[in-house]
């Protein structure tokens, strides 16, 4: 019987790999906006964004909730790497009637500590935060906003689930009349643990605690956190694996002892991996074990035993005193008889099995649950081999170094993939929690500071209406005859009197880019119907494209090259430019079998220039980055067919010059014809728009409707707005080619 009762205790690797596996999904399921809100194992997520860099420093006050008092702890960073934190601390015993009563009590009381603990130490007047450890299940929305979710560990105080327990204590302190303390922070005793344990030279990204109840919390990738906003970086997230199995997940390694421990249970069917190892549990597992080989004969023979059906008859402090090589069979004995019971020698080895079964199952569950962690976050960061710390502490892990050599080595047996090197706490949380606060007063400090930095390069509504009245103003001077020369828009005609009018089947909108689009803009001697093939050269940037346009009635097809335009020849004389221009149109061609063809060719030219024809455009300034001498001023579609000349290619044709803002609109206007206005935002950015010629006072003519190139990108050149411009913007200016200008 005692066998059978040690192999029902003992769980196979090959099952606690099963185990880990459930572990990891019900993590994935806590962490998807999907499968959240039903998940076992909630993957809370703490808001703490970063670890301790070591420059944190000033006084931090933190009050810690544990089982039976209350620490509160000051401390002192010298932003000395966190090696050497002045430390001063007192623990008030809870009053039994305060984990049971009303909530507000609790809190009152915890307050009341803190105002007896600074009476007694010199603590400064000006503010104080104050980080506030609370080991239970909270949903939380922020570092310092937090609900409780449910109580355990005996507590039950009433009128606290549901509510924000950081609004609570800071309420119960300001009646004690400490306006000065304020909680920032909010955390449980297992990110309290991996912050106490992590240094700027090693840091812990997981922790571990195996008390009288049991959790983890872990550095997550922030992306796969997806029931918060934020995306980059990683933020730690409060496992609450206690609650793994409360969906039957475990069901296959539960006894008939742990069975009967649940239900003797505050909350049956809850917690149900919390109750196979925390150390709350562990004296009952035992006891029931011990209570059914009993009734079996296999124990206590002629001992009354009605006493082992009492609720902590036996606690887990004489379990592991039990489990102890040299003394653990006296302390066995020792613990029986005080019960009441007669063991015999025999009795007492196999109580001392039973101890060790059981503690060991904590050990190997817990090992399952880190190797699930481990595998989680090597997974996630795209690893094939995770090095990482992993701060420990608790009753169980502290009081008996058996359960430490457990965990250490099943959790390498389960996740051989990962070399975890386990760090135990020396200080309990309050140490960690006074840094996660310090981190956070850091964190605030440097986000003011960015976020006065970064104030001037923030528009309200009202600044952006006013920049949309000073574009219509000058959108309106650009197009006077007489006010055109004073504007920095220069509203610049580009005689295209119409958009395509579908004859010609298209693609999707911008497709073909501006290039494509100059096909519909060439006369009608070239192009009857909207129907051909063209060439087409788009320069608008250090790279160029040469394409091969053909419009057909089953739609556009196209063949193209990028080339390249080295610095050199951009910033060196026109003729160079335009010579290599050329030299790549002919390179095309002969790669296109089109050098015997004499096809019209569409030029999108995208500088600032004034159109005097579709076949005709003075170049009036280079921009984004262009300074070749000797053609500002000159008519480009001249200055390329020169260069024709100059290479011997008769062939080229030239016959209609746009500007890429105006080939953007045309394409899209293929498939609707509704298309009028053309937006560029790339390299530089510009815009155009279908204008009525009434309007239009610097070219003859008041019927319909003309394109025209705005050339918004010098809007502001004549210093209107300078009232916008940022330290950072006049800085930039200042290094360009062309300061004071776009």
């Amino acid at each position: 019987q005692v066998q059978r009762a040690l192999l029902a205790l003992t769980i196979p690797l090959e099952v606690l790999q099963v185990v880990k596996g459930r572990m990891m999904q019900a993590m994935s399921n806590g962490l998807s906006r999907q499968t959240h809100a039903q998940a076992n194992v909630p993957m809370l997520p703490t808001y703490i964004c970063s670890m301790p860099n070591g420059t944190e420093k000033g006084n931090v006050l933190v009050a810690e909730l544990c089982q039976s008092h209350v620490r509160i702890l000051l401390m002192t960073l010298l932003g000395d790497g966190n090696q050497s934190p002045h430390v001063t601390d007192k623990t008030f015993d809870i009053p039994g009637d305060s984990m049971q009563g009303p909530g507000e009590a609790l809190f009152d009381f915890i307050a009341q500590c803190v105002r007896q603990f600074l009476a007694g130490v010199t603590s400064p007047e000006e503010r104080l935060p104050l980080g506030f450890v609370f080991p239970f299940s909270c949903k939380q929305t922020q570092l310092n906003k937090a609900e409780l979710l449910s109580w355990s560990k005996g507590f039950s105080c009433s009128d606290v689930e549901g509510k924000d327990v950081v609004q609570l204590l800071q309420s119960a302190i300001n009646k004690q009349e400490l306006f000065h303390v304020e909680v920032v922070a909010l955390m449980n005793d297992t990110v309290g643990t991996m912050m106490t344990c992590s240094t700027r030279e090693r840091p812990c990204e997981v922790a571990l605690v195996a008390d009288k109840g049991t959790n983890s919390c872990f550095m997550a990738e922030a992306q796969y956190v997806e029931v918060v906003e934020e995306t980059n970086g990683r933020m730690c997230v409060n496992t609450e694996w206690g609650c793994f199995g409360d969906d039957d997940a475990l069901n296959d390694i539960l006894t008939p002892y742990d069975q009967r421990v649940d239900q003797e249970s505050s909350n049956p069917g809850k917690k149900r991996f919390e109750k196979l190892v925390g150390s709350l549990y562990l004296g009952d597992i035992v006891r029931h074990t011990l209570m059914a080989l009993s009734a079996e004969k296999a124990l206590f023979i002629g001992s009354n035993v009605t006493v082992l059906g009492t609720k902590g008859a036996l606690n887990t402090q004489q379990v592991l005193e039990i489990i102890d090589n040299e003394e653990g069979m006296a302390k066995a004995r020792v613990a029986l008889e005080a019960l009441g019971l007669r063991p015999s020698e025999r009795d007492c080895c196999r109580v001392q099995q039973i101890c060790r079964a059981v503690v060991s199952r904590s050990a190997a569950l817990c090992a399952a649950g880190l190797a699930a962690i481990l595998g989680y976050i090597r997974h996630s960061r795209g690893l094939e081999r995770l090095v990482i710390n992993v701060a420990v502490d608790g009753e169980l892990y502290r009081a008996h170094s058996r359960f430490g050599e457990i965990l250490q080595s099943v959790t390498g047996l389960l996740a051989p993939d990962c070399m975890a090197a386990l760090v135990p706490s020396v200080d309990g949380t309050g140490r960690g929690a006074a840094i996660v606060t310090a981190v956070a007063l850091r964190l605030a400090d440097q986000r003011r500071e960015m976020d006065q930095l970064l104030a001037p390069l923030r528009l309200s509504r009202a600044d952006l209406e006013h920049v949309q009245a000073l574009m219509r103003q000058e959108m309106e001077l650009g197009l006077g005859q007489e006010t055109n020369a004073n504007s920095s828009v220069r509203m610049l005609p580009t005689y295209v009197r119409g958009t395509p009018d579908g004859t010609g089947e298209g693609r999707g909108p911008g497709e073909g880019g501006p290039g494509e689009a100059v096909a519909p803009l060439m006369p009608p001697c070239w192009l009857p119907a909207e129907r051909g093939e063209f060439l087409a050269l788009d320069l608008g940037g250090t790279n160029f494209r040469v394409l091969v346009v053909r419009v057909a009635e089953d739609g556009i097809r196209m063949a193209s090259e990028i080339y390249l335009i080295p610095t050199n020849i951009m910033q060196g004389t026109g003729e160079a430019l335009f010579d290599h221009i050329v030299d790549c149109i002919m390179d095309f061609q002969l790669k296109q079998d089109l050098m015997e063809q004499v096809l019209p060719l569409g030029f999108t030219f995208s500088f600032p220039c004034q159109q005097l024809g579709l076949d005709k455009a003075v170049l009036l300034t280079w921009t984004k980055g262009f300074s070749a001498s000797g053609c500002v001023g000159e008519d480009v579609v001249q200055l390329l067919r020169e260069a024709a000349q100059r290479k011997q290619h008769l062939a080229l044709k030239v016959v209609a010059v746009v500007n890429d803002t105006v080939g953007t609109m045309m394409s899209c206007g293929y498939d609707d014809p509704k298309c009028e206005i053309g937006l560029i935002v790339g390299t530089g950015t510009n815009a155009c728009y279908m204008e009525e010629m009434q309007n239009v006072g610097t070219v003859e003519g008041e019927q319909g409707r003309m394109c025209i190139n705005m050339e918004w990108g010098a809007f502001g050149d004549n210093g209107c707005l300078d009232h916008i411009f940022t330290n950072f913007d006049r800085l930039v200016d200042e290094k360009t080619i062309n300061p004071g200008k776009q």
